[in-house]
């Protein structure tokens, strides 16, 4: 999208988004997701608005949207917790449409190298991705799934045992095209979760009182929560940054991007939670609240497809083997839609 009039459609897209969580989702369904439960009535709304075949192309039948109108899209499901799985069916949808596959109706489950499937028994579908830039669509009934326990987050997620045969297979145009997805995708979860519980934090810093005013009056306080503010921001901005960049390059071209918006985000998960929970205090850490519901999630979230220190060592490697005399130019290319980190 470009242009005045593509924001705008952005805008009513992330409204309509916006709009359906505030009114199905919420933390009964963030809970009742963490006990195994499908939000069934809540995929069904997300299917009407064509939302899961959004980023395929339009003549596979989706909408052909791009990486950065996902992001945008990623990060109203972050704020709202993400109680669907349609991150991942909406990045299994266009990876499939890359490899030239027509992706079938219905929830895609998004199996990347060596890191759980969210909601991977729910699948009617699988998108299966290996090392290499192979694409290979299953049936979800063949997948014989195992339990991923140990997560944070409590998220629903399953390891497949076994795929059986692909009912299609084919393969991405670069290797990395996957992984930097998978990275791109949980940047903007977290970027959307972090706002949310910097919203959390600044309200109950201007209810709740002590020594007979409202602790935000507090000038520690409010240099925290400026922290945590500009921490969300910034992983905002690196994650829309990383959404524009895999539109002007693809996806293989715009790892430099994609890498240091996971960076940032990871970063500011950790900084910006911590500040949230020293606010609330004792009640945060509570099941009762809801603020670990985003915490946990953020934290779960820095460590999928790469942690910081991961993607930070690549960058690293690649501004090393590009040599010294061409790190400047690098960085300045790549806004001109040419790069080679």
């Amino acid at each position: 999208m470009a242009g005045d009039a593509d924001e705008g459609l952005r805008g009513i897209l992330i409204e309509q988004v916006d709009r359906l969580l505030s009114d199905a989702a919420g933390p009964a369904v963030l809970r009742a997701a963490e006990r195994g439960e499908w939000p069934e009535a809540l995929w069904a709304e997300a299917e009407a608005l064509g939302l899961p075949l959004a980023l395929a192309p339009e003549a596979m039948g989706g909408a052909g949207l791009g990486w950065e109108d996902a992001v945008a899209v990623w990060q109203v499901l972050g704020r709202h917790g993400a109680p669907l799985p349609l991150a991942h069916g909406m990045a299994a949808a266009a990876l499939l449409g890359l490899a030239d596959i027509e992706p079938p109706a219905g929830f895609i489950a998004l199996a990347l190298p060596n890191e759980p499937v969210a909601w991977g028994r729910r699948a009617g579908h699988v998108a299966a991705v290996d090392g290499a830039g192979q694409v290979a669509l299953h049936d979800g009934a063949g997948v014989e799934w195992r339990r991923s326990e140990g997560a944070i987050s409590r998220e629903p997620a399953d390891r497949a045992a076994s795929f059986g045969a692909p009912l299609r297979t084919g393969r991405l145009p670069g290797a990395e095209a996957a992984r930097n997805a998978g990275a791109l995708l949980h940047a903007a979860l977290i970027a959307g979760a972090l706002e949310a519980a910097l919203d959390m934090a600044v309200d109950y810093a201007n209810t709740r009182k002590q020594f007979g005013r409202p602790i935000g009056a507090f000038q520690a306080v409010q240099q925290q929560l400026a922290v945590c503010a500009s921490e969300a921001a910034a992983a905002a901005v690196a994650a829309a940054a990383a959404g524009r960049a895999a539109d002007r390059r693809g996806l293989d071209d715009a790892g430099f991007e994609i890498g240091s918006a996971k960076v940032v985000a990871g970063e500011a998960a950790g900084t910006g939670a911590a500040i949230a929970h020293q606010v609330f205090a004792a009640i945060g850490f509570t099941d009762d609240h809801p603020l670990h519901l985003f915490t946990r999630r953020m934290w779960s979230w820095r460590d999928a497809c790469g942690a910081e220190r991961v993607w930070a060592r690549r960058i690293g490697e690649a501004a090393l083997a590009r040599g010294g005399d061409a790190l400047w130019p690098d960085l300045t290319a790549r806004n001109e839609g040419r790069g080679n980190a």
